[in-house]
């Protein structure tokens, strides 16, 4: 990252979109494992983070030479302890991750399990992987950084993973999961892949184009692990994306809106590049006399804006008191019922904001497609 970026930060005019210019954690420098000396630097290439787990990538120097490319990952735990409680097990001081490297050039890609340790000074489990562990000729390492290295140390090597390492600027994604560790502490009995508990962020999945055909499973890709993503830019064409295309979407069998021909279309256009909370980016179309089923979010919340064409929206009554002056009516909620909901009349700029716990859906009674974008997050 340029310096210069500091100057930034602290100018004057810089107070009103300050939160555009946050800084990253690239400069938490010296909370790295080796500037437990002050022979070592780090030199951050990159950082990126999401929900809990941050990831960095770049060089270590050692009384001023180059001794190896790294990757640290660091994670929170948040959601992994939860499941951990379930079972009346701790997390203790360490979980395991597994890792895949995904570089430019597909015949280095690699993947592997790594143990990570929890560091107080950022209150995250840790590992740093480097592309050697040996000093440069004629030095050595300090006591200090050696009493972390190894193959279960916070700073470790992991041999598979090497290519990829040796050109750190083509190391463009990284896929994590996360389990805890395979032994309980402080008793000590053997924890196996079968009873342990994994963070893969939810049974992560993400949909594809693959058929036309309306909610064909084949759209849905199983992926069940984190994806972090190096690049830096994107520049995409939304009407060149094909779209997935549901019927009935958001509807149970007994929906009265329930017919053969109740198709809309979801172009997915950013989805695990995403990074922070959010789930995807998408642009809906609501053909003629179609219509989006009512659902609830639970630990989620979803915006859409209205880009093109008119409609009726759903809004649960008391969700939004604003919303008190607009007719009344009954709908089917999937999974649970019939429901009060507000008809909302929508254009293009309207907007529906649901938080968790909040319900939505959307109807084109009109003659020309409707068609809005809308974001997804998780809340925890």
């Amino acid at each position: 990252m340029d310096p210069a970026f500091n100057d930034i930060q602290t100018n004057p005019w810089n107070e009103i979109f300050k939160i555009v210019f946050f800084p990253d954690r690239i400069y938490h420098a010296e909370y790295l494992n080796a500037t437990r000396s002050p022979r070592y630097r780090y030199n951050v290439r990159e950082v990126r983070s999401y929900l809990g787990i941050n990831a960095l990538k770049g060089e270590v120097y050692l009384d001023g030479k180059f001794i190896s490319n790294f990757l640290r990952l660091e994670y929170r735990s948040s959601r992994l302890i939860e499941q951990v409680r379930e079972k009346k097990r701790l997390l203790s001081s360490g979980v395991i991750a597994w890792v895949k490297l995904l570089p430019e050039d597909e015949s280095k890609k690699a993947e592997s399990r790594v143990k990570l340790h929890h560091c107080p000074w950022i209150d995250a489990y840790t590992v740093e992987i480097w592309e050697t562990l040996e000093a440069p000729n004629t030095s050595y390492h300090d006591f200090q950084i050696l009493d972390q290295m190894g193959r279960d140390g916070s700073i470790t090597r992991v041999k598979a993973f090497n290519p990829a390492l040796r050109d750190i600027k083509a190391l463009t994604q990284i896929e994590l999961a996360f389990r805890e560790n395979d032994r309980n502490l402080p008793t000590g009995y053997q924890i196996s892949d079968a009873d342990a508990c994994w963070d893969n962020d939810y049974s992560r999945s993400h949909q594809e184009p693959r058929t036309q055909e309306p909610s064909s499973q084949q759209n849905t890709v199983d992926d069940l692990n984190y994806l972090i993503n190096f690049q830096r830019g994107w520049f995409l064409q939304a009407p060149d994306i094909k779209p997935v295309r549901y019927r009935n979407a958001m509807m149970d069998g007994d929906n009265p809106d329930l017919a053969d021909n109740n198709i809309i279309d979801m172009r997915w256009i950013v989805q695990r590049e995403l990074g922070g909370s959010n789930i995807f980016f998408h642009e809906v179309t609501i053909p003629p006399g179609t219509v989006e089923g009512t659902h609830q979010h639970i630990g989620t919340e979803e915006l859409y804006y209205i880009s093109e064409g008119e409609g009726l929206a759903y809004m649960r009554a008391g969700d939004d008191p604003a919303t008190d002056k607009y007719p009344t009516v009954k709908r089917q909620v999937m999974g649970l019922g019939s429901r009060e909901f507000k008809e909302l009349p929508v254009k293009p700029g309207s907007v529906i904001f649901t938080k968790s716990g909040g319900m939505h859906g959307i109807r084109n009674p009109g003659t020309k497609p409707l068609k809005f974008v809308a974001f997804l997050y998780h809340t925890i």
